[in-house]
């Protein structure tokens, strides 16, 4: 890979290939904006080099490149895209978050209607108790309370049985971002729920599921056995201090196989979750089918889950885009049929989105075809003709079906509500 130096990125830059920061961590895929603020980012992480296989496209902004002008900006998505599994970026504590477990009672973009969770109150309120209670778990594993793995297991199979029953509204609830406060529960939790979405459509059997499911829930809890002046450092970790981040997969396994007694099938999806398909991952740098198949269906729901959740320290992102930058991994990080497989289960446009049609009109993604996942159900919201349509009582539309009508663009709702859509 290259390198190039922070001290020459300017806003604008566009690059034929992703630009990551420590070769495993990205900050922009192919040919999107780098933006004023990640440059400010890498700047207070004391983070002077990034790299990329890819060569400079663009530079809207800067002399002497010869650059058109930039396309409309599109506000979350640099911000967002540095996401994604920088263990320091995980580590940031949540500043000035709500009380922890409240719904948010204010309409975020993108999230479900009220009307949308009063049909699904019973969802709604599963999912909101399976996050209180795997807290209570995490806290007691923080705090070095005994933990019996017995309620563990119980909030597993709950999940499970609740995401076969209501796979659509749970979905929705992570997209959402319904809930505030819990950050580590509820972060898990919504990995766990994807990985058992993959890993029934892989068919996997239902035992392996469950400790999926558990790995998943899990997955993280060694962050809780750092230091505390490491996760709460601002700016930059030093490279002692970046190790001890990296090896937060071997507490975790500790954890999972010493303290809670389990398997180790579920204590590799704990120590290989950061792993990557090419090799170039931690903590040992395992690569391909070396590495466990639960750790692989993790990793990548654990990725797109860090990429859609609305941080105190960054914006999400869109479902759509999201799964683009899964799409663009070309066999880097992730294993590609666990890929597939999900992108099957999800859609290009997860259920959710927002989208413009080719005839104008605006609608919302309501089920996705896992053999055809560019032609999925929608709602209409606005119509071809303006008209608005309130409660869901915009027409159901099967793009399957209806072979005149495709998705034009995925559009962002932060920018849907700025124009009072």
């Amino acid at each position: 890979m290259k390198k190039i130096s922070v001290s020459t990125l300017q806003p604008g830059m566009k690059f034929t290939e992703p630009v990551y920061i420590e070769g495993n961590n990205l900050l922009v895929p192919a040919s999107v904006e780098v933006r004023k603020k990640d440059i400010e980012r890498l700047h207070s992480w004391g983070i002077d080099v990034v790299q990329t296989e890819g060569d400079i496209i663009a530079s809207s902004r800067s002399k002497g490149l010869g650059a058109s002008p930039p396309p409309a900006p599109r506000p979350q998505e640099s911000e967002a895209e540095k996401k994604a599994l920088s263990p320091e970026e995980k580590s940031l504590p949540e500043e000035q978050a709500p009380n922890p477990g409240a719904a948010s009672q204010k309409k975020k973009p993108g999230a479900l209607s009220l009307t949308d969770v009063q049909k699904n109150k019973g969802a709604y309120r599963s999912y909101l108790e399976t996050i209180e209670k795997l807290d209570q778990v995490l806290t007691s594993i923080g705090e070095g309370v005994s933990v019996e793995a017995r309620s563990i297991d119980n909030i597993a199979a709950r999940l499970l049985q609740a995401v076969r029953d209501e796979r659509d509204s749970f979905i929705g609830f992570i997209l959402g971002g319904e809930v505030s406060g819990h950050e580590m529960a509820k972060s898990s939790v919504n990995a766990a729920i994807l990985s058992a979405l993959i890993a029934q459509e892989l068919k996997l059997p239902n035992h392996k599921i469950m400790q999926i499911i558990i790995g998943a829930l899990l997955h993280d809890v060694g962050m809780l056995r750092l230091p505390k002046e490491i996760l709460d450092k601002r700016g930059g970790l030093s490279e002692t201090e970046l190790q001890r981040m990296k090896n937060h997969p071997l507490y975790t396994h500790k954890i999972v196989a010493k303290e809670l007694l389990y398997p180790e099938d579920v204590g590799l999806i704990a120590l290989q979750h950061h792993e990557r398909w090419d090799g170039e991952g931690y903590p040992r740098r395992v690569s391909g089918n070396a590495i466990d198949m639960g750790a692989r269906i993790v990793s990548v729901a654990d990725a797109f889950e860090a990429m859609v959740s609305q941080k105190s320290y960054r914006n999400s992102m869109m479902g759509y885009q999201a799964m683009k930058n899964l799409l663009s991994d070309n066999s880097r990080r992730f294993d590609p049929d666990v890929l597939k497989a999900f992108i099957q289960t999800m859609g290009i446009y997860p259920i959710g989105s927002i989208i413009l049609l080719n005839n104008g009109a605006l609608a919302r993604v309501t089920e996705v075809h896992g053999d055809a996942p560019l032609r999925p159900k929608i709602r209409v919201l606005i119509d071809e003709f303006g008209k608005v349509f309130k409660q869901d009582d915009g027409d159901l539309i099967d793009l399957l079906t209806e072979k005149s009508l495709f998705i034009a663009k995925a559009v962002d709702p932060k920018e849907l509500n700025k124009q009072g859509g």
